[in-house]
C-alpha cells in the first residue's frame, strides 16, 4: 500500500509489469496504441460517455502509423488529468514521470489506461484476466536530484535493462528531449530549463546512466 495520496501539482515516478513477467506489448500496434491511449484516456471527460467515444473511434484492426503521429495533442493541458513529463515502453513493463493537474487525477487515468489497453489486449490476443501485475505502482518524486536522476532513468530504460541503445528506441521520449524527434505528448521544458541545450541534456544521460546500470539497486535512486 502507498503511504502518501497524490497531490495536485506534484510529480510521481509511476510504472508496472506484466503479470507474471510476461510480456505486454507483442507488436509495434501494441505500442502504438497505449501510447494512444496515454493522449486519449487524459482528457476531462464524463467517464460513460468517454469510453463509448474512445472506442467507436480508434479500431483494433486498425494500421501501424509513424510513431511520431501518436504525439499530436488534441487537447489543451488545462483539460487533462495528468501532464507527462518522460515515459517509456519496454516489452514487459513501463514507466511514466507525471505530474496530477487535478484531484484525483492520477489514479483515474491509470484506471482508464491500464484497463483500456487490457481490454484491447484481451481481445485481439483472445485471453481474459489481468495483464497487469495487480494496481500501479507510484513512487512521489522527493527533491530535484531525484527529479533529473529519474528522467534519465526513465528516458534512458531500455538502456538500463539492455533492451536497446536509448537513441534507437522509438518507445520513450528520450529522441524527444535530444532532439531528435518532434514529439509533444510531453512537457519537455521542466527538465530542459535546467540545461542549455538537448545535447548538454544528453551528454548529462551519458554521464549518470553508467551508474544506473552499474549499481543494479535502482531502490537506491528511485523505489526509496
Amino acid at each position: 500500500m502507498r503511504n502518501f495520496e497524490f497531490q495536485d501539482e506534484h510529480c510521481y515516478h509511476i510504472f508496472n509489469r506484466g503479470v507474471d513477467k510476461r510480456d505486454v506489448f507483442l507488436d509495434d500496434k501494441d505500442f502504438i496504441r497505449l501510447i494512444k491511449s496515454m493522449r486519449e484516456f487524459n482528457q476531462i471527460e464524463p467517464i460513460g460517455s468517454f469510453y463509448k467515444k474512445y472506442y467507436q473511434k480508434i479500431n483494433l484492426t486498425s494500421g501501424v502509423q509513424h510513431p511520431i503521429g501518436c504525439w499530436t495533442p488534441q487537447v489543451l493541458p488545462k483539460e487533462c488529468l495528468v501532464e507527462f513529463i518522460c515515459f517509456c515502453l519496454n516489452p514487459n513493463h513501463y514507466h511514466f514521470l507525471i505530474k496530477q493537474l487535478l484531484e484525483g487525477g492520477i489514479s483515474e487515468f491509470m484506471k482508464r489506461l491500464s484497463g483500456g489497453y487490457t481490454n484491447y489486449f484481451n481481445r485481439k490476443y483472445n485471453r481474459s484476466g489481468s495483464l497487469f501485475e495487480g494496481k500501479f505502482k507510484a513512487v512521489q518524486v522527493k527533491d530535484y536530484s531525484h527529479f533529473l536522476k529519474l528522467a534519465v532513468y526513465i528516458n534512458c530504460n531500455s538502456e538500463v535493462h539492455q533492451i536497446c541503445p536509448a537513441d534507437k528506441w522509438p518507445w520513450s521520449s528520450y529522441l524527444d528531449y535530444i532532439g531528435e524527434r518532434d514529439g509533444i505528448l510531453c512537457n519537455k521544458e521542466i527538465i530542459m530549463d535546467e540545461f542549455q541545450n538537448s545535447l548538454v541534456f544528453k551528454n548529462f544521460c551519458n554521464q549518470v546512466l553508467p551508474d544506473i546500470i552499474e549499481a543494479k539497486e535502482l531502490k537506491k535512486y528511485f523505489l526509496d
